[in-house]
């Protein structure tokens, strides 16, 4: 259900914005010739491995991936798209090649948001501040409190962990967020004294003082808005059944993907490549990349222990492509017998944000639309 901060001020990512900057030719070449004059540093005419890495740490934080180097398990996934410039092997890239493969991977994208759109919201103080003074308010603060409630907790830790329940659906931005935490909510805590009472902590003194910082930092959000980029996945395996069923395009996309993968002297390719292949073929069913979502990085972890990927052993076209209907048919089974369902809230622009340098005229567009 949208909350009333999506319907008064949210606005819709579907992908079409970057769909329609790659099929507008001019514009894309355009586009392509600023990003590769910015990037190529030495002014050579080609990029090197070293001045690809902003534009493939871009491309990752728009996949809303963990930054390079904090995650084992995403980061293959920024050697991939690196690998994708420069076909594995290349020490330079020219500007041709870098246009071929941005124009895929943001079409790639632009698919992924029309399958998973994203909402902006503006976030300005308004809908918390409702909140604040709705009998909802004390419903769901005394809920907070009796489950937090506890003889050691000072009065701090208890309107901290209450403001970590609260949502966009309530008006508040995520106070995990380092500028949120220190611009918004310390400020706003600071100013009702929460540090100020002596334990145990009552029932009374707790809903007294939540409110006053709840409405403090709807304050704070009159004078310091923040833009929140808002999505809500549920993944029940309906995609990978479109999938499955579309002959044409499963036969495509497991040729593409075995074109893809090393070989070794006799044609085979090692059965720890299926992970990096599903990657591959991830989009076309509705997946999530590999270290983006723990619950689902749980269920595919679980499918391929099931087929042995890990044993070392080879494979041929023929047992590769068997081998990844059967892992797709499994993850869509254990996702139709118990789906996932993801809502995420990230900070995208605000006084301390900084939006993807690759992506600046687009990131540039959705703030002025907001």
């Amino acid at each position: 259900m949208a909350s009333t901060a999506k319907k008064k001020s949210g606005q819709l990512l579907d992908g079409s914005d970057l769909k329609d900057l790659v099929q507008n030719e001019q514009v894309f070449s355009n586009f392509v010739d600023h990003k590769f004059k910015e990037l190529d540093q030495d002014h050579d005419g080609k990029l090197s491995v070293k001045e690809l890495q902003p534009a493939v740490a871009d491309i990752g934080a728009a996949l809303g991936l963990p930054v390079k180097g904090s995650s084992p398990d995403s980061d293959h996934i920024y050697t991939e798209v690196l690998n994708e410039f420069t076909h594995g092997k290349q020490e330079q890239v020219n500007k041709v090649e870098f246009k071929e493969v941005l124009s895929d991977i943001l079409l790639g994208m632009a698919a992924g948001l029309k399958r998973d759109p994203i909402v902006i919201l503006r976030i300005d103080g308004e809908d918390l501040h409702e909140f604040a003074d709705s009998p909802r308010f004390q419903l769901e603060a005394v809920a907070i409190f009796s489950h937090i409630e506890s003889a050691d907790e000072s009065l701090h830790d208890y309107i901290t962990k209450a403001l970590e329940q609260l949502t966009v659906d309530h008006g508040l931005p995520p106070s995990s967020d380092s500028w949120v935490s220190s611009i918004i909510i310390k400020p706003a805590m600071q100013s009702c004294g929460v540090d100020q009472h002596e334990k145990p902590i009552s029932q009374e003194t707790f809903l007294e003082v939540f409110n006053m910082v709840v409405k403090n930092i709807a304050l704070s959000l009159r004078e310091h808005p923040v833009i929140v980029a808002h999505s809500e996945n549920t993944f029940d395996g309906s995609g990978i059944k479109r999938f499955l069923y579309n002959k044409f395009e499963l036969e495509k996309s497991l040729d593409s993907a075995w074109t893809a993968l090393p070989k070794d002297r006799h044609g085979k390719v090692s059965k720890e490549y299926l992970r990096v292949a599903l990657d591959g073929v991830g989009p076309n069913a509705g997946l999530p990349p590999y270290g983006a979502i723990n619950q689902m990085d749980q269920v595919v972890g679980d499918v391929l222990k099931m087929v042995d990927a890990d044993d070392g052993k080879t494979v041929d076209e023929d047992e590769f492509k068997k081998l990844m209907k059967e892992i797709l048919g499994s993850i869509m089974l254990q996702l139709e017998g118990n789906p996932i369902s993801i809502s995420s809230n990230s900070v995208v622009h605000g006084p301390l944000s900084s939006a993807s340098s690759l992506f600046a005229p687009v990131a540039t567009q959705f703030s002025e639309d907001v």
